[in-house]
């Protein structure tokens, strides 16, 4: 299984959901139909920001702040809505497409969409560096090779599915 599967398993299930939807007043079925869309464009962002070694470095010191086996339910129930959206900020950067798509396609307002990817982020980076720890664990790199060697987006890539 990808990341990407393993992230939409446990930021979708019903008991995430439901927390989303207690802090947002939106439905679950607009909740869900959000993070469907949301975290693909997300992953492939990071994917795409983490090609450069500058980067691949600001991810990896991100993924480093972000740790944490909460279920995902509390992590969105205690999530510091400010850092997320700095977080999606770095993330999606100027990419106002992206928000398009999302509103297009869920019939939300750029302001829900800002405010439930501002509740996720810190969860999805949790997510994300715990699979990173685990690929790094189980493929450790030798040790003459330095942390500047580290490829931020084969590895995204590589837990993604896409190379």
């Amino acid at each position: 299984m990808n990341l990407l599967s393993l992230l939409l398993g446990s930021m979708t299930d019903d008991n995430s959901v439901g927390t989303l939807s207690g802090k947002t007043g939106l439905s679950q079925a607009q909740i869900t139909k959000l993070l469907l869309i949301a975290i693909p464009i997300l992953l492939k962002a990071m994917t795409s920001n983490a090609s450069s070694q500058n980067g691949a470095s600001s991810l990896m010191n991100a993924l480093g702040q972000h740790k944490g086996a909460k279920p995902v339910a509390e992590q969105y129930e205690e999530a510091d809505e400010e850092d997320g959206a700095k977080i999606i900020g770095h993330i999606l950067g100027d990419n106002s497409p992206a928000v398009d798509e999302m509103e297009k396609e869920t019939g939300l307002s750029p302001a829900q969409i800002a405010k439930v990817l501002a509740i996720i982020a810190p969860s999805m980076l949790n997510g994300v560096s715990s699979a990173v720890d685990t690929a790094k664990a189980e493929d450790a790199p030798a040790p003459a090779q330095s942390a500047d060697a580290f490829d931020g987006s084969a590895l995204l890539g590589a837990l993604l599915g896409l190379k």
